[in-house]
């Protein structure tokens, strides 16, 4: 038995080839959007959720940056906003040096951008959601590298790319509102502390899930695996929690007898 793997974004995934019905998992770290569901039922494809691990969002600066340790969302939206789009960093804080922002992040295809702007950025009065003039890449080790490379460069990527590049980029706690700046970590992701604590998600085709025994079989070895120490240690997830664990068997339950109907988390 041989299985096809593809590596793309959330969004390219959703795009390329799980609304077309040509796979039957797509891992996402964003919540499917409604758009996209009402795209795989008009290919008679019911999507179903399994919500497996947390994540902390993680905005990163050169090592050699000592004029920064925290920043506000505010201050981040200031940064990344169309809307504003300042060149240097001392246009957003005059504290800050003159000089140009370096800017790295996820491509448009990933969930991680996806979920940034909807965290941070909000709606925006220009045609597009984040400014342009940014490095993206589905490869988030190549963010923390071009971070590394600049003195003045600014990123953000998953906690788990920043557990794997500790000593070649610095990590800035996080505010919001006022509050206390809250540094990355597992515990504020699984606590919701930290301001950009995200679940992380796969998604499979219904369909399939019933056709196939050895697709079942995968996924609850793939559901009760989550839960496993290895994934915050190894790979620097917040793992399943037992109530998680015990949602995802009953979702997959339900997939396999054809009953799984998605419903919003905004109805949830």
């Amino acid at each position: 038995m041989s299985f096809n793997l593809t590596r793309d974004g959330s969004g390219g995934g959703f795009e390329n080839v799980f609304i077309p019905g040509d796979s039957d998992l797509n891992n996402s770290s964003r919540p499917i959007q409604d758009e996209e569901i009402q795209r795989c039922r008009d290919n008679d494809i019911e999507p179903v959720e399994f919500f497996v691990a947390q994540d902390a969002l993680t905005v990163v600066v050169n090592n050699e940056a000592d004029f920064i340790d925290e920043i506000s969302l505010e201050d981040l939206r200031t940064i990344w906003s169309p809307d504003t789009a300042p060149e240097l960093w001392s246009d957003v804080n005059p504290d800050w040096p003159d000089e140009p922002f370096d800017l790295y992040g996820p491509a448009s295809t990933s969930g991680t951008y996806d979920y940034f702007i909807e965290a941070v950025i909000g709606e925006t009065e220009a045609d597009q959601d984040i400014r342009e003039d940014f490095e993206g890449t589905e490869e988030d080790d190549l963010i923390a590298q071009g971070v590394q490379g600049n003195q003045y460069a600014f990123g953000y990527l998953p906690f788990a790319y920043y557990t794997n590049n500790p000593d070649s980029v610095k990590a800035l706690s996080l505010s919001e509102g006022g509050s206390d700046p809250v540094e990355p970590s597992l515990e504020g992701a699984q606590s919701g502390n930290y301001p950009l604590a995200r679940p992380l998600f796969f998604y499979g085709h219904m369909g399939k899930i019933q056709e196939k025994n050895h697709l079942q079989e995968f996924l609850e070895y793939y559901i009760n695996e989550a839960a496993e120490d290895y994934i915050a240690q190894d790979i620097g997830y917040v793992p399943s929690s037992q109530d998680m664990v015990d949602a995802n068997l009953e979702n997959l339950e339900a997939a396999i007898a054809g009953e799984y109907e998605f419903e919003p988390i905004s109805t949830r």
